[in-house]
């Protein structure tokens, strides 16, 4: 019993000695032991591992890809106009040693601080280096790739790894955004109006040319016009002068009836003169009255142009001078 008494402790103690000489490493994780604050071994890869109880402890880091967002930091391009800039690193522990003599006890949270440092360094050389108009273009990605490399060479002191660095915002500050705006709509109102005195010198040189066009053409058709009226015109005369030779008398006729048409045309069918006028000296000849008594057989007789003046029915008297002359029965209707 005395016996039992004394191994079930020494069991107990030897268990808990191995134990505490043993450790397990995450395949999330990297671990260093260290003796007295001096590293005697480096565990990286997963698993199990061994240490010396009680002399030797056992710290971790972090093997995954950290991210860190840095504060808004307001930098100043080459052409002097300040801009607030956001940015984004990922990175992570490349060596675990490094790491350890760089950042001391307190790990991570001091590597942060460290990487926000480095990185605002470099955002500052890079975008200092290169007008605004870059940061804002397409030339954006060069620059973070210049920043990326840029603050890598100085995580690598720290045996960090920088895997990629984001420039998530690029702004003006508020105080200069309401004249930058007002510049932008100026350069845009100018563009606008060249291109509106563009838009207007090729219309007017479209419209030039369809107005020479449209003259053009109408001269032409004016032209032609012309020579088809004249031709008409030596045609009708062609056609008058063939009638007039076949028949004077009928000629002289129509030529007659066609002014007392065009003379009475309208509402008004009077007119006032004279008796003796000559416009009616057609039907007071003898070439009017035998016409007019050979065309209506129907009609009274019109008397004979030397015993009544002319425009007088039978039965009928002279009209007075001034008054109105009223035309033979059965002669053509005036005013029609």
């Amino acid at each position: 019993m005395r016996r039992g008494a004394i191994i079930l402790p020494v069991l107990a103690a030897l268990v808990l000695l191995a134990l505490s000489s043993l450790f397990i490493v995450d395949e999330r994780e990297k671990a260093l032991v260290l003796q007295f604050g001096q590293v005697r071994q480096v565990k990286e890869e997963p698993g199990l591992g061994f240490k010396l109880p009680f002399v030797q402890e056992v710290v971790r880091y972090d093997a995954r890809i950290l991210g860190l967002r840095t504060q808004p930091l307001e930098v100043t391009p080459l052409d002097d106009r300040r801009l607030v800039v956001d940015a984004f690193i990922r990175w992570r522990i490349s060596d675990v040693v490094r790491f350890r003599e760089a950042v001391g006890v307190d790990g991570v949270r001091a590597a942060q601080g460290r990487m926000e440092r480095i990185l605002n360094a470099a955002i500052r050389e890079v975008l200092g280096s290169v007008p605004s108009n870059r940061v804002l273009s397409e030339d954006r990605t060069v620059l973070m790739n210049r920043i990326r490399d840029l603050a890598a060479r100085e995580a690598a002191n720290l045996g960090a790894e920088v895997i990629d660095v984001r420039l998530t915002r690029t702004d003006l500050p508020d105080q200069n955004l309401a004249a930058t705006f007002a510049r932008m709509r100026a350069e845009r109102q100018r563009e606008a109006a060249d291109e509106i005195a563009r838009g207007g010198e090729a219309a007017q040189r479209v419209r030039a040319s369809a107005d020479r066009t449209v003259v053009e053409l109408v001269s032409e058709a004016r032209k032609t016009a012309e020579i088809i009226r004249g031709e008409a015109d030596a045609e009708r005369n062609a056609i008058y002068a063939e009638a007039f030779g076949r028949d004077p008398e009928f000629f002289a006729f129509t030529r007659s009836l066609t002014s007392y048409e065009r003379a009475l045309r309208g509402a008004n069918s009077t007119m006032v003169m004279r008796p003796d006028s000559e416009f009616f000296s057609y039907l007071r000849s003898d070439g009017g009255t035998a016409f007019l008594r050979a065309e209506t057989p129907r009609g009274p007789v019109l008397p004979d142009a030397a015993a009544e003046p002319a425009g007088s029915s039978p039965g009928s008297q002279p009209a007075p001078a001034g008054g109105p002359v009223p035309l033979p029965e059965g002669g053509p209707a005036l005013g029609q």
